[in-house]
């Protein structure tokens, strides 16, 4: 479904049902370069188990009106700004990487709203190396290439995927690769800016659980327990055997864990 917000054209799935707000929200937030597409399970689940989804592109990314927003703070005030334009009264944020930063952001700025989080492969600060920056804001195939293989687990390398004949690293990457060329950069920047997750964790004050994946290469757990031990009262997972996309590596994992508090 297509929703206009602050004048600009934002495309968000719902999970193969028509979007009624009446309904619990739940709002997916993807993460750096990406598009709606990587919750794919997660919201088909949802939807057809008595909630209103919405799986978002954010601004400059699939098929929403640009420009990308370049700040964590200006993502979590237009992630407000979608829950009122659906006509949702509240909702649960999920988010992935650089979608973690939006979610904690968004519960502190609009308690009333947020009912919870769901924070999947995040850490307390996310630094991109200026290598792959640079190459990422010159629109680089490399920039997508190093994302893609430090995102997947080597298990995903080789296969791994429970349908026969389909590859996760190959899709992942092909989810970048049709991205809008500025997008990647301008969110690896924005991650890589952000330095108060910490601080605004300390404020967050609805349910909220980690999702975090056991052999994470970029947001690993380890790098992820200051953020854990901010939040009063979170609860944690820890998927064995799954890197940081484990919306596409272990989906079912993921799902049970978000279905905890969701």
């Amino acid at each position: 479904m297509e929703l206009n917000v602050d004048g600009k054209t934002v495309y968000a799935a719902t999970g193969g049902r028509e979007f009624d707000p009446t309904l619990p929200g739940v709002i997916f937030i993807h993460g750096s370069g990406m598009d709606h597409t990587a919750w794919q399970l997660q919201t088909r689940y949802f939807a057809w188990h008595g909630r209103a989804v919405l799986a978002l592109d954010l601004p400059g990314h699939g098929r929403s009106e640009g420009p990308a927003l370049t700040s964590i703070e200006a993502m979590a005030d237009w992630t407000g700004a979608v829950i009122a334009a659906a006509g949702l009264k509240t909702a649960a944020v999920v988010g992935h990487s650089l979608g973690t930063f939006i979610a904690i952001e968004a519960a502190v700025r609009f308690p009333d709203q947020v009912t919870a989080i769901g924070l999947c492969a995040t850490a307390a600060k996310m630094p991109v190396h200026p290598n792959l920056l640079k190459s990422a804001q010159a629109g680089e195939q490399q920039a997508v290439d190093m994302v893609t293989s430090w995102g997947f687990d080597r298990r995903a390398h080789l296969g791994g995927h429970k349908a026969p004949g389909y590859w996760m690293l190959r899709g992942g990457q092909r989810i970048l690769e049709l991205g809008k060329a500025e997008a990647l950069g301008v969110d690896l920047a924005a991650a890589n800016d952000y330095g108060d997750a910490l601080e605004v964790a300390t404020k967050v004050a609805c349910p909220t659980i980690f999702v975090l994946g056991e052999k994470d290469r970029m947001t690993s757990v380890k790098a992820a327990g200051p953020l854990v031990d901010a939040i009063k009262d979170a609860q944690v997972e820890i998927i064995p055997e799954c890197g940081h996309m484990m919306m596409v590596e272990m989906p079912d994992q993921t799902l049970d864990a978000l279905r905890r508090i969701m």
